[in-house]
C-alpha cells in the first residue's frame, strides 16, 4: 500500500464554494454530475494487477504499454471537469487479454486523486488508499 494516500476529492460542495467565492454560480446539476457519475472502491478491492500498475506510476515506470503515461482527454466527461493535461492514463494489464483490455488507472496531477475503470472509460471509482 502507498504512504500517504494521493485521494482526495473535490466533489460539488468544493465546486459551489469555490463559485460563491470567486462571485460566479454554478448549476447545482453540472456540480453534481461529475461527482455523483464517479463512484469509489477501497485499494485492497481492487485487481493485483492495479496494485502493480499503482506501484509502476508511484516509481515513475517503466510502463508496459507506450500509451502509458499519456494523456487523458476525458472525452466521456465522467470525471470531474479539468484542463486538458490534467488527467493521464496507465493500462492495468487483464490476465488472458491479447490487447492493452479495458482496464486503466487514471490520474489527476494536481490534487493527487486516482481513478479505476475496468470498462474502458464508461465508469470510474476513485481509489480510497484509506480503507
Amino acid at each position: 500500500m502507498r504512504f500517504p494516500p494521493r485521494a482526495t476529492r473535490i466533489g460539488a460542495a468544493a465546486a459551489l464554494l469555490s463559485a460563491l467565492l470567486v462571485g460566479g454560480t454554478v448549476s447545482a446539476t453540472t456540480a453534481d454530475a461529475a461527482a455523483s457519475s464517479v463512484g469509489s472502491i477501497c485499494y485492497g478491492d481492487l485487481p493485483s494487477q492495479a496494485h502493480d500498475t499503482l506501484d509502476l506510476i508511484a516509481q515513475g515506470g517503466p510502463y508496459p504499454y507506450s500509451q502509458d503515461g499519456t494523456v487523458f482527454s476525458n472525452r466521456e466527461g465522467v470525471l470531474p471537469s479539468e484542463p486538458s493535461g490534467y488527467y493521464h492514463e496507465y493500462t492495468v494489464i487483464t490476465p488472458g487479454s491479447s490487447t492493452r483490455g479495458a482496464r486503466r488507472i487514471v490520474t489527476g496531477e494536481q490534487s493527487q486523486e486516482d481513478y479505476y475503470t475496468s470498462d474502458h472509460y464508461a465508469t470510474f471509482d476513485l481509489i480510497d488508499f484509506g480503507c
